[in-house]
């Protein structure tokens, strides 16, 4: 039996994704998946990143119909099984046959012809299993089993957030997440139109689509570097946080690949000297080809050992995170991240916000933030750096959303909202299923 192509890319995909350095957008975002005709990318999308948001369910329903429920399988073996089983309980529209028996020769293929049999006895097992629904979640427990996310992390979600607004956080992980973007370019927005683009729900800047593959579509009509960087794909919570910079003469942003809310300040400030850093030379140099505008120094340095003092009046620290708001988009990261991690991570924001501080000039303004929803990313690092930084104080970002509303950046009656669900302890704190994006910690300092 001949194998589909986009099943047979989407299990290639899935084995590459065993590998922590890889992630899924990129791969999806591959050459090779971009030549493949509309119905096949969109399939090979729906696989991968269905089975990245149910794995934990999908091996629990696989293990529950093993004789042995604790036996090793091998990758390959457990892959198929998953792409099968993905199909068969969250896929209506595909016959219960194709992803059955396509599963049993992907399985052959990969070079476990032995395990085929077991692959076809565990998915016809699942043809008439059925899955919890996240509405009977009563606790923690029962809601990372029905969503599919791990325990321990959903603990500390009830624990932050209260359970009902962590049930909103899991549902909206398990569902595809709209499509954002930013146009830089207006003469873009004829074509945009004819796109199916929509204004953003937060910025009057941003559209939003459900369209597939928009982003390839525009900028292939013509492949300038100006038209690179006409349309960039960008959630609206993401936008949001390089807005909250603000006016300067001196900018820096200090961890800025891959670019997009360099492009932002840029955006904003025009006259201005922005310096764009990163610890990744090769980053950096895709960042450098890609924007290329002559406003902006490109400095390849470890934030968290600049160079600089008291020399720019607005500093963007978007530290590497987690990425726990993000799950919706990179699936991945619930299946990698551990508790330990979260203190490793913590460490090393707190040398960056102490050395973009040095940076920042007395009277200047300082944007602290992350895309996570853990507490040690976010409250604890600008805490700690607080109670050690005599010169350093919070502006409460309600005032600095007043000023984004007055000068047209959100979209009517969003600052109030944002105000009233999205401001704790005056830092920003936007959480999937409640405001209309990913999660986001932002908190602005100054130098006194």
């Amino acid at each position: 039996m001949k194998i589909s192509t986009a099943r047979d890319l989407a299990f290639t995909i899935l084995l590459r994704l065993e590998s922590p350095s890889t992630h899924a957008d990129e791969l999806l975002q591959s050459p090779v998946v971009d030549r493949l005709n509309p119905a096949d990318r969109n399939l090979v999308t729906a696989l991968v990143m269905e089975t990245l948001r149910w794995q934990i369910l999908l091996d629990q329903q696989i293990r529950s119909q093993l004789t042995k429920p604790n036996q090793k399988l091998d990758r390959e073996v457990l892959i198929a099984l998953r792409l099968g089983a993905v199909q068969l309980l969250l896929m209506d529209r595909i016959p219960d046959h194709a992803a059955i028996d396509e599963s049993v020769e992907l399985t052959k293929k990969s070079g476990h012809r032995y395990s085929a049999g077991l692959v076809n006895a565990v998915l016809r097992k699942l043809t008439t299993q059925t899955r919890a629904e996240s509405e009977s979640a009563h606790d923690a427990a029962s809601l990372a089993a029905a969503t599919a996310h791990p325990q321990w992390m959903v603990e500390r979600w009830v624990s932050d957030f209260g359970l009902a607004r962590t049930i909103k956080i899991c549902e909206a992980n398990q569902q595809q997440p709209e499509a954002h973007f930013r146009a830089f370019d207006e003469t873009l927005q004829p074509q945009l139109s004819q796109d199916d683009f929509r204004p953003g729900a937060l910025l009057t800047s941003a559209l939003r689509t459900g369209k597939k593959n928009v982003t390839e579509e525009v900028t292939n009509k013509n492949k300038s570097k100006d038209s690179l960087n006409a349309l960039r794909r960008m959630d609206e919570g993401s936008q949001l946080v390089a807005e909250l910079a603000g006016h300067g003469q001196r900018i820096l942003d200090c961890c800025a690949a891959p670019g997009g809310k360099t492009l932002i300040l840029v955006e904003r400030n025009p006259n201005s000297r922005i310096t764009a850093c990163d610890i990744s030379a090769a980053r950096l140099n895709e960042m450098k080809l890609r924007i290329g505008i002559s406003t902006i120094e490109f400095l390849e340095a470890d934030a968290t050992a600049l160079e600089f003092h008291d020399e720019f009046d607005r500093v963007l620290c978007d530290v590497p995170c987690s990425g726990t708001g993000t799950l919706s988009r990179n699936p991945e990261i619930r299946h990698r991240l551990t508790v330990e991690d979260l203190a490793r991570q913590s460490e090393r924001q707190q040398r960056i916000l102490v050395s973009a501080f040095r940076a920042l000039r007395p009277g200047g303004r300082l944007v602290y933030s992350t895309c996570s929803l853990e507490r040690e990313e976010n409250e604890d690092v600008v805490e700690k750096f607080l109670a050690v930084e005599s010169s350093a104080q919070v502006v409460s970002v309600t005032d600095r959303l007043r000023e984004m509303d007055r000068e047209g950046i959100l979209q009517h009656g969003i600052a109030d909202r944002l105000i009233e669900t999205a401001i704790t302890n005056s830092c920003l704190r936007t959480l999937p299923g409640t405001t209309l994006c990913d999660g986001f910690f932002a908190a602005i300092l100054t130098k006194i």
